[in-house]
């Protein structure tokens, strides 16, 4: 089991999570991996790029997890995997990839369940990232030159898409405090402020471990 240090950023839309963490990794001198495990994940199973944007993050409606564990660690070339439908597959082989990454290097990862796959993980940091809901909508606005009420439909929709998606894959709850072991709101804090926390939060881990 790796020794790396990971820090996982489960983010509300429009709280600044993917910022927050694309910065704490640049400060931290290691990667950030978003769409980036996206490209490996494809390149290792052979599955299209596309496919892995399509369903990025999207809640299935029928999933057994024990098959997805049996076939994890069997491989992809067994009949399980074979006969498993797409979204299963390009599940899998987003967890597998999460778990080569963080066997190789230190990083930060946005999203995923990486917290979930990486659970085992000693020096894992995993956080959650929140912000009040006006803010939101008005960094949605800002960013994508939109409306009020569309950025709300957005921040509304994607959130349930993220929650649906974590809590269908994994045995916790999306943005529940006890999921995580560090959970910020940005508005509070704002993103620097917010990247302050979870280094300080990290290294006192760390430490508190090596006890």
């Amino acid at each position: 089991m790796s020794n790396n240090l990971i820090i996982t950023i489960g983010r509300e839309c429009g709280s600044g999570g993917r910022h927050i963490g694309k910065k704490l990794a640049e400060e931290l001198g290691i990667k950030c991996y978003d769409k980036e495990l996206l490209d490996q994940a494809a390149k290792k199973s052979g599955l299209c790029r596309e496919l892995f944007e399509t369903h990025d993050e999207k809640p299935t409606s029928s999933f057994l997890y024990s098959l997805v564990m049996d076939t994890y660690s069997v491989g992809y070339a067994n009949s399980a995997y074979m006969d498993m439908p797409l979204n299963h597959k390009i599940f899998l082989a987003q967890f597998d990839t999460i778990k080569h990454i963080a066997e190789e290097e230190s990083c930060v990862i946005i999203g995923r369940c990486a917290d979930y796959a990486l659970a085992e993980f000693p020096n894992i940091v995993t956080v959650f990232i929140t912000a009040d809901d006006d803010i939101k909508i008005k960094t949605l606005m800002d960013r994508h030159q939109i409306s009020e009420a569309k950025a709300k439909d957005i921040m509304i929709k994607t959130d349930k898409k993220r929650a649906s998606y974590y809590n269908y894959y994994s045995s916790k709850r999306w943005g529940d405090s006890k999921s995580y072991d560090l959970c910020l709101n940005s508005s509070k804090v704002g993103m620097d402020g917010a990247i302050q926390i979870i280094k300080a939060f990290a290294e006192a881990k760390q430490a508190y471990l090596k006890k």
